[in-house]
């Protein structure tokens, strides 16, 4: 019986761990986070040395590879945070905090952080350039989740039908201002693009939609009205009328950021169940990674762990700041 690649020295031993993490993030050559000069360090000696530490012979300052990273300032050891990593990303629905605790033997706490740190290290920071492209087609559609942090609902007006269920006398269904949005963008047979809005005005989906796919491209949306003048902006612009019951028209379909969605939310609700306004953003970058560093365009579980440790570069999260109500997510 194959051993599982948990079992691996770097998720075993600290050292090896500091080394797989350094072969990554200093694969261009150790530098120093402080003043960037490369290739002038050394590591320290001494019994009282903790281990991964060297010195700058430029700035004469000490460092080691969490510095500048999500793992900076953590005590929690390099060969936990690597099985984490490792976790969530070869997790196809998400790996919930209280997961964290029974697997890693931490409090719930840590691993709540410990998650939010990863997902942080998931974002993508918008390198790779606009979705599609020349000859490819990308989809736009959004989809609601949970309740808006504040919002009460009434529910004395509620009554229950055979055909509907329960639901609200003035029929306010279309009326989902009390929900989340996320307005995702997917390429086809390529990646996906989430962002978390305020609501889906021709404003709003216009500064998403434009920001984050190549006007090159084919567009693909349903019916709602705000897409109308967007489309004016591509190569050319096809919809669906799902109000009428038609979902696929020949290559017209946003069949693509449903099957996302369908993942997204069974893992927000099936293992997260539970996620804050201002957290949602986050979430839905761990969602993006897996999805556009899926086995489908050739990434297995171990390259996939390999991206996300690429990302933790330059992406600072505390715990302070991840708490705070002052840290709303961004809405493009």
């Amino acid at each position: 019986m194959p051993n599982s690649i948990l079992d691996q020295p770097r998720f075993r031993n600290e050292a090896a761990a500091y080394a797989y993490v350094e072969n990554i993030v200093w694969e261009g050559g150790r530098f120093c986070p402080h003043c960037g000069v490369v290739g002038k360090s050394g590591a320290l000696k001494g019994k009282s040395t903790r281990l991964g530490v060297y010195k700058c012979y430029a700035c004469r300052k000490p460092f080691t590879v969490k510095v500048g990273t999500i793992f900076e300032k953590s005590h929690i050891p390099m060969h936990i945070w690597l099985q984490a990593m490792h976790l969530i990303c070869s997790s196809k629905k998400g790996f919930s905090a209280n997961q964290f605790c029974r697997v890693l033997g931490v409090d719930f706490k840590t691993g709540w952080f410990i998650g939010h740190r990863l997902r942080e290290a998931m974002k993508d920071d918008g390198s790779s350039g606009p979705l599609g492209g020349e000859g490819k087609i990308v989809e736009s559609d959004e989809t609601y989740y949970g309740i808006k942090e504040g919002y009460r609902e009434e529910r004395d007006d509620w009554v229950f039908s055979g055909e509907k269920g329960w639901h609200n006398r003035a029929d306010r269904r279309r009326d989902r201002g009390h929900k989340m949005i996320v307005v995702t963008l997917v390429e086809r047979g390529g990646k996906a693009r989430s962002v978390q809005a305020e609501d889906v005005t021709l404003y709003t989906l216009n500064r998403i939609v434009t920001g984050n796919a190549d006007p090159k491209s084919t567009l693909m949306t349903d019916e709602l009205r705000a897409y109308r003048r967007i489309g004016r902006q591509f190569s050319d612009h096809q919809t669906v009328n799902h109000g009428d019951e038609e979902y696929v028209r020949g290559a017209a379909h946003v069949n693509t950021a449903e099957n996302y969605f369908s993942i997204f939310k069974r893992g927000m609700i099936g293992i997260y169940q539970h996620c804050n306004e201002r957290h949602l953003h986050r979430y839905a970058a761990e969602f993006d990674f897996r999805y556009s560093n899926r086995a489908a365009l050739g990434c297995d579980d171990e390259q996939r762990t390999e991206r996300a440790i690429r990302g933790v570069i330059g992406k600072r999260l505390t715990y302070r700041t991840t708490r705070s109500k002052a840290a709303t997510a961004p809405t493009a």
